[in-house]
């Protein structure tokens, strides 16, 4: 299997030209077998979604079968909190692994074989370095290494040694065990790399059963080979590990461990493409862990974080984040994605799929004079003018009316078509509305818009058909729910947080992230739940009834986004 595996010129990327020419040449067995295996030591982001779309989304291609399995390697760090959300995330993404869930410690036995074969054919050592004094051994890309004194060791004593680790004797960090490959490879990485270390921590499944664990690069090539995995996709920076992972399928080959599929040896091979990087976040598990540890977010599903989950709070529909995944396109070229891009995704199939309501954030009242006290009427308002299936709703209204504050000016410039004195709009779905004068308060604040209505135009529309420029939202002042809604932002103010070395990345938090406020809305609305999906609060944006504050009756609505890209204008200042 070479890596410029024949394919046919195509706009298909490269991974895909790689795995149909592998297919096509017969080395899968008869099947492509990917794998996705993230570590359970934080909630997945929106840079594993990419991941996940590519691994699964190329068996789905090929007919084959995705692997789910947790890379449970560094048991100080990961729960089962953390491996359960990565199933609900790969689920909501709408991917599932079938019956093909793993963790590396199903393979900690085997592996440990493994070592221990190494160990006994003078392919491992045990070594005493300290971490400082081996980056002193290892050296620069363009001089040989030092060997470790330790490197030519017999493998008696090597074996004798590695089961002493694994029985507890040694302490963190006072020895671990090194394959013996290269000490002048212009690849550091390949220069006796280790591959077991002492931990002595309980693993989250297994407790106390091991003190020593295997390191990843050490691990995955293992696991796929006994998974016979075809085709291991990684992001960019495994590329610098790629020649240990075949020395191991190498050794792993010679120990007659390959899986056999369709009459042929399975050997996995490993490629790389580059990983999502978008403005105004950071996609360090660390720093995301900083911030919910620290309390600068509310949790790792806090609806401002890059996490599914958190984007899944907020309400961002999985066919968006999906669609945003394939439009980034699978390159190897490093790069970072506007965020605007997952905005416009988001508000794209939202705009097909979310029906419309109406609500009054920063309200004041409007009062129609020639209507009598007490008089209501019913408009039909439509659901959604994108999906004509979606029909309609009768909406009251009556002479006093919530309108948004920005919807009216006295001195209104050129091309303000809204509400001013002397002003005709339309009240959607409602009539047109002419305003004839206002009451201010003693701050001169508008505090009442007065007018009149035709009621002739009952339902929206002109008798005599004349142009109407402006058309407004409204909520009926008898009837409107008040609900509390969350204005959620992007998280950071610049597009780099991590840009500024002498600054921590805390600092460029946005301190407009999340404001409350409470929304004047019809009376439909007291009844969303989270299971509905987002709503348009017309004119205003996409909101979602939060999955965990929410009650029957009682939504609570996070903002999921606006209807256009305000960012792009302050970008543009």
């Amino acid at each position: 299997m070479n890596e410029e595996s024949p394919a046919p010129a195509s706009s298909k990327h490269f991974l895909e030209q790689w795995i149909e020419g592998d297919v096509l040449a017969g080395r899968t067995g008869g099947k492509v077998v990917t794998r996705f295996p993230p570590e359970p030591n934080g909630y997945l982001h929106i840079g594993h979604a990419k991941a996940i779309c590519v691994d699964f989304g190329m068996a789905k291609k090929f007919g084959g079968e995705c692997h789910l399995r947790l890379d449970d390697t560094n048991p100080s760090k990961e729960s089962d909190e953390f491996a359960e959300n990565i199933k609900t995330d790969i689920r909501w993404l709408g991917f599932d692994w079938g019956g093909h869930f793993y963790s590396a410690a199903d393979y900690f036995d085997t592996m440990y074989a493994i070592a221990e074969n190494l160990v006994k054919a003078g392919q491992a050592y045990v070594c005493f370095l300290s971490q400082e004094e081996w980056k002193k051994h290892r050296g620069i890309p363009t001089e040989p290494g030092i060997p470790s004194p330790w490197r030519d060791t017999p493998p008696e004593e090597n074996l004798a040694r590695f089961r002493e680790m694994r029985d507890g004797k040694y302490k963190d960090g006072e020895c671990c065990l090194r394959a013996k490959i290269d000490m002048a490879s212009p690849n550091i990485h390949f220069r006796d790399p280790v591959i077991y270390r002492i931990m002595h921590v309980s693993h989250y499944h297994l407790g106390d059963k091991w003190c020593v664990y295997p390191m990843y690069d050490f691990a995955h090539p293992i696991e796929d080979a006994l998974e016979g995995v075809t085709h291991s996709m990684c992001t960019l920076e495994f590329e610098v590990h790629r020649p240990l992972y075949d020395w191991v399928v190498d050794r792993m080959d010679e120990m007659g461990l390959l899986v056999e599929r369709g009459g042929m040896k399975i050997r996995p091979h490993q490629r790389e493409f580059s990983r999502l990087n978008i403005t105004y976040t950071v996609m360090s598990k660390r720093k995301l862990h900083e911030l919910v540890d620290l309390g600068k977010v509310s949790g790792w599903d806090d609806p401002r974080m890059p996490t599914l989950c958190g984007m899944r709070r907020r309400g961002y529909p999985a066919a968006a984040v999906r669609a945003f995944c394939e439009g980034v396109g699978v390159t190897k070229f490093i790069s970072t994605t506007d965020v605007g891009i997952l905005e416009q995704a988001v508000r794209e199939e939202l705009n097909k799929t979310a029906p419309r309501r109406m609500a009054v954030l920063d309200p004041v009242k409007l009062v129609i004079d020639n209507m009598p006290e007490g008089e209501t009427h019913e408009c039909d308002a439509v659901n959604n003018p994108e999906d004509p299936a979606a029909g309609t709703r009768k909406v009251r209204f009556g002479r006093e009316l919530w309108v948004e504050r920005a919807d009216f000016m006295k001195d209104p410039p050129k091309k303000f078509y809204r509400l001013a004195v002397g002003r005709e709009v339309r009240l959607k779905y409602a009539c047109l509305f002419t305003c004839t004068g206002v009451v201010e308060d003693a701050a001169g604040n508008v505090a009442e818009i007065h007018g009149t209505w035709d009621p002739a135009s009952l339902g929206g529309n002109a008798p005599d058909g004349h142009a109407v420029r402006g058309t407004i939202h409204w909520v009926d002042a008898a009837t409107a729910v008040p609900l509390p809604v969350r204005l959620y932002d992007r998280l950071f103010q610049v597009e780099n947080p991590d840009a500024d070395a002498d600054r921590d990345f805390k600092d460029f938090l946005n301190p407009d992230s999340c404001k409350e406020a409470t929304a004047l809305c019809e009376p439909a609305l007291q009844g969303a739940k989270s299971a509905d999906g987002p709503v348009q609060f017309e004119r205003l944006g996409y909101f979602f009834p939060d999955p965990v504050d929410s009650k029957d009756g009682a939504p609570v609505f996070n903002r999921t986004s606006t209807l256009r890209d305000s960012w792009a204008k302050i970008a543009k200042k």
